[in-house]
């Protein structure tokens, strides 16, 4: 079988307390099927350590290659950017505040033998302290993205697709909801690959989440007035059935105590979202930064592994 050649990119902005595990990781996964033939970076408007950690990085592996953008202009912009700076037939796309598990790229990849498969999602696994009210939170919220991209792909956080188009919209603050409709478009079907797990970090504070929740939401209704598409946890219905029925989902004391709190916060970051799109006219393009969301450990490396190491 033919090895699938790729393009992992990682848009970044500020983030030198995670850029180090989350290359690490790329550099040293584990492929059957499929080459990694090249690992970009897009540095947008660093100010931090980020832009020298990457270049150590470029002087070990010969895959690995920077690509620095004086001022941040967004991440939509930094993908359109990488789009003009790769050849790959297929492009994975990557949070620089995660970190991939060791075949998580083996995974996401190897569907695209199937001509069909225009477009596949991993599975976030949050590095949060799920006995704290937010921990909760953000493994009860990325519980229900499972069982909702397991009836429907929704892709988030760790992202692969056929390189056929040159741009996605530049305004959009939800690049991969932005790519969805585009492959759809092409009579393409989306896979979700939960094998290919992905360890993030949620907000640790409220304030956090509620940040992070208004920026995708609004980001949702862009693309819903802008491209005609709906992503799948749009449906509040669907959700909030899926919470009272699906498997997977842990109903103990903390399910009854803490869900109702955490349906609440979820329906006002959605209004907020609204509001901003709506009526303050806020698209989230360039957002603020969750900052308790920037450091990950992931099983495989730990919290003790040195950026630049």
């Amino acid at each position: 079988m033919k090895r699938i050649s790729c393009c992992v990119a990682v848009m970044a902005y500020n983030e030198e307390a995670n850029i180090g595990k989350m290359l690490k990781a790329l550099c040293q996964q584990r492929l059957t099927h499929v080459q990694i033939a090249e690992i970009i970076v897009v540095a947008s408007g660093c100010v931090d350590r980020t832009e020298g950690i990457v270049r150590q990085f470029c002087r070990r592996d010969a895959r690995v290659r920077l690509i620095s953008q004086k001022q941040r202009q967004g991440k939509s912009s930094a993908v359109n950017t990488l789009l003009r700076n790769t050849r790959q037939e297929v492009i994975v796309l990557a949070n620089a505040d995660t970190i991939p598990a060791p075949e998580a790229i083996e995974h996401l990849v190897a569907p695209f033998h199937d001509p069909e498969v225009g477009m596949t999602g991993g599975r976030p696994v949050p590095t949060n302290d799920p006995h704290t009210f937010t921990g909760y939170m953000i493994h009860l919220l990325w519980q229900l993205h499972h069982q909702i991209s397991l009836r429907r792909p929704k892709m988030g956080e760790l992202i692969a697709f056929r390189n056929f188009f040159r741009q996605i919209p530049r305004d959009s603050a939800v690049d991969e909801a932005s790519i969805e409709p585009l492959i759809r478009g092409q009579g393409l079907r989306l896979r979700y690959v939960p094998e290919a797990v992905v360890y993030n970090r949620g907000p640790e504070t409220v304030e956090d989440f509620l940040r992070q929740r208004r920026r995708i939401y609004a980001g949702h209704v862009y693309v819903r007035d802008t491209l005609g598409y709906r992503v799948s946890t749009m449906k509040g219905r669907h959700i909030l059935w899926l919470l009272l029925t699906a498997p997977g989902i842990r109903r103990d004391w903390r399910y009854f105590l803490w869900g109702p709190a955490v349906i609440g916060l979820e329906v006002w970051g959605r209004l907020l979202g609204v509001m901003d799109y709506r009526v303050w006219k806020r698209k989230h393009a360039v957002w603020e930064v969750a900052k308790t969301t920037k450091v990950v450990a992931a099983p495989s490396l730990g919290p003790s592994e040195s950026a630049g190491s």
